[in-house]
């Protein structure tokens, strides 16, 4: 019996082991960064964050080959994390995705579970790679903010009215500024607009600068 308890806290492993567990973990680790780097649609691309999923999957194996079955590295290890304050926000839902992914795939390279490790990442990366190509949850109709920037006095009645009408499914105005303090005349116009053909985007923004009076016309994908 006391032996069966000693056995809790004693845990060998070959340098062969080791070796074998970082190589699929960063095997593995690369794959997930290549999939994140070739899928990733956002606007704020980090590379450091990139490399940071191939150290985070290797590390995390080193980790679990540190604690193995010892019961006091890994309330040791608890501890010492709790000092660490990570003060990076992460505000993509598919960053945090692809971080759970890579601490999986490490815990599985750490206890030598290459199959799980390996085929794992293969069958994810697989169905993520076909979400991403059919635009799966991807709305019909996406929504822009349209900011129109325009000289009120020179503007003619219902100045927009005729553009949204024929390039737009929907539109809302949202709020109305004025822009500069010496000309109180220049306002800011802002719409979140549906159009009917997100192709012919550029024509509703040719015509409406063509309104007398218009100065500027910005068109972003409202990703909120």
């Amino acid at each position: 019996m006391a032996g069966d308890f000693q056995e809790i806290f004693v845990f060998s492993i070959t340098l062969q082991d080791v070796i074998g567990n970082i190589l699929v973990a960063m095997i593995c680790g690369i794959a997930i960064a290549v999939l994140y780097k070739y899928t990733y649609r956002g606007l704020n691309y980090s590379t450091a964050f990139t490399i940071s999923l191939i150290m985070l999957t290797m590390i995390t194996a080193i980790v679990i080959m540190v604690i193995g079955n010892n019961l006091a590295r890994a309330f040791g290890l608890v501890g010492a994390m709790s000092i660490i304050r990570f003060r990076t926000a992460v505000k993509d839902a598919s960053d945090i995705m692809f971080i759970f992914f890579a601490l999986t795939v490490g815990l599985a390279s750490g206890v030598k579970l290459y199959s799980i490790a390996i085929f794992g990442t293969i069958i994810i990366s697989i169905v993520y790679l076909i979400i991403i190509r059919f635009n799966f949850a991807m709305p019909q109709s996406r929504e822009f903010l349209m900011q129109i920037v325009a000289n009120e006095q020179q503007l003619p009645e219902n100045p927009f009215h005729e553009a949204f009408k024929k390039h737009c499914k929907k539109q809302k105005i949202i709020n109305v500024k004025t822009i500069g303090e010496e000309d109180k005349n220049m306002m800011e116009f802002s719409y979140y607009i549906k159009l009917k053909n997100e192709d012919n985007s550029k024509e509703l923004i040719s015509e409406i600068k063509k309104i007398h009076g218009v100065n500027q016309v910005n068109l972003f994908f409202d990703e909120t």
